[in-house]
């Protein structure tokens, strides 16, 4: 290796890396397609480079991914009225169901809570 004639050392050019493409290897290496020796080769990145995204973008990928309290009550709320509305809706057709045939399959097959609201709402329907 030849060195220049004014003898200081010049600094090895890296291409730049994009954000994405950071992430990408980062997430390669967290899967565990690829080891940080394999990415380091494979783009010709250093090794300690992909050691330091690891390090501060790691955390970025996991506040990015978390939602706060809040944010995750109200999802959770609005699943529960979503499974009462279906839940509702299918008591609705149970209910018609036996006033129709005049089978009241609901006592045989599901638990006495769910029966007795089956019940009050086939009478609803009767009236």
């Amino acid at each position: 290796m030849e060195t220049p004639k004014n003898g200081s050392c010049r600094k090895k050019q890296y291409q730049k890396i994009s954000f994405d493409l950071k992430l990408s290897i980062i997430d390669e290496i967290a899967n565990g397609q690829t080891s940080v020796n394999h990415a380091a080769n494979k783009y010709n990145i250093p090794r300690s480079s992909i050691e330091y995204w690891i390090k501060k973008l790691s955390n970025f990928e996991n506040k990015s991914n978390t939602m706060s309290k809040n944010q995750e009550i109200k999802k959770l709320k609005e699943r529960i009225e979503e499974l009462e509305f279906v839940k509702d809706f299918q008591q609705d057709v149970i209910a018609d169901f036996e006033n129709v045939t005049g089978e009241h399959l609901s006592k045989k097959y599901l638990p006495e809570a769910l029966v007795k609201e089956i019940e009050k709402k086939r009478k609803d329907l009767t009236r």
